[in-house]
């Protein structure tokens, strides 16, 4: 499969683009995508191509206009909601996790509601406290969803093609601070398996283990760890966090011993904390040492560029972390 560079915004405007042109079932609504292209651009020309009966622009009401696309889910349509920040999602909470992650459930199967959330989060850029949270381990709690959280463009599309295919609700949570960056991407229909991580970076000294913007400073980490301490970093995305692909990282902290769970999300009651709870009790017997977590600090984000710049997980935390963990 040929593969050219594409940036992350433009990879999932792309997969968005071919599942409309496959299946005419398939369909965008939200706040400005329509000929404003989105907030961060990522449905540019969408509006010009299919036209205000399949990319709608909506009142600013997400419970309205998600509770909008379950009904259309329900009857058969695939509808994809964008939501502008994920911190809005809040807004919509009781129709996204009590209407669309239970209808499957409460109806005895009679009726499934294959709907994609789009939104973006994290922080970057000043947008402060009430713009910038990183909230899936909310909806992580809550069964019923699928949540996607990809780090490259390729992933963005192969992912987000699959949540499009996928009978029951996703989440899929982009980041605001990766929608520029580039890398090679697929040509034509790409599909990536949810609950499917990704080795990054082979190691057997220790694992690092992460998941959207956060794999930029780990994979720094890594990097680092090897040209000043000779350690040998292994990296794993894990591009899904419901399912979890348990398989691939057992299997590597029961190689390494030492393990550190890395994301954005302020700390306490994060993903980090289920991740490293259920690997201890995977591995344990096999562990050199407690896995160890980082995220966010445990306040509001700060609206001033420079406190924000203290706010974010710096390559360095996660090499302290590392040698913390490794007693070096």
């Amino acid at each position: 499969m040929s593969a050219r560079e594409l940036p992350y915004r433009e990879a999932i405007r792309e997969a968005i683009q071919i599942e409309m042109q496959r299946d005419p079932d398939v369909f965008i609504m939200g706040e400005d995508i329509g000929s404003y292209g989105g907030i961060y651009k990522v449905t540019k020309g969408l509006y010009e191509e299919f036209g205000p009966e399949r990319v709608m622009d909506t009142p600013i009401s997400e419970a309205g206009f998600v509770g909008a696309a379950i009904g259309a889910a329900m009857v058969g349509k695939r509808p994809i909601v964008e939501l502008m920040f994920m911190d809005f999602s809040l807004v919509a909470a009781d129709q996204i996790l009590n209407q669309a992650g239970k209808q499957r459930f409460m109806s005895g199967d009679d009726f499934r509601v294959p709907m994609t959330i789009r939104t973006q989060q994290g922080a970057g850029g000043g947008v402060g406290a009430q713009h910038g949270q990183s909230l899936e381990a909310l909806f992580m709690h809550i069964p019923g969803f699928a949540i996607a959280l990809p780090s490259t463009a390729a992933d963005a599309k192969g992912l987000m093609a699959t949540a499009i295919r996928m009978d029951d609700p996703t989440m899929f949570i982009e980041h605001k601070t990766l929608y520029a960056e580039k890398d090679p991407v697929p040509e034509g229909e790409y599909l990536i398996p949810f609950g499917q991580a990704a080795i990054r970076t082979e190691g057997s000294d220790i694992t690092l283990i992460s998941y959207s913007a956060s794999m930029l400073p780990t994979l720094k980490a890594a990097e680092l760890l090897k040209a000043n301490h000779g350690i040998h970093a292994e990296v794993i995305d894990l591009r899904t966090i419901v399912p979890v692909d348990w398989e691939t990282i057992t299997a590597s902290i029961m190689k390494t011993g030492h393990g550190v769970v890395i994301h954005e999300a302020h700390r306490r009651g994060g993903v980090g904390a289920e991740i490293a709870s259920e690997l201890t009790q995977r591995t344990w017997g096999t562990l050199a040492a407690p896995i160890a977590r980082i995220g966010g600090l445990d306040i509001p984000i700060p609206f001033s560029p420079s406190l924000e710049a203290v706010w974010h997980i710096q390559p360095q935390d996660i090499v302290n972390t590392a040698l913390r963990t490794l007693k070096k």
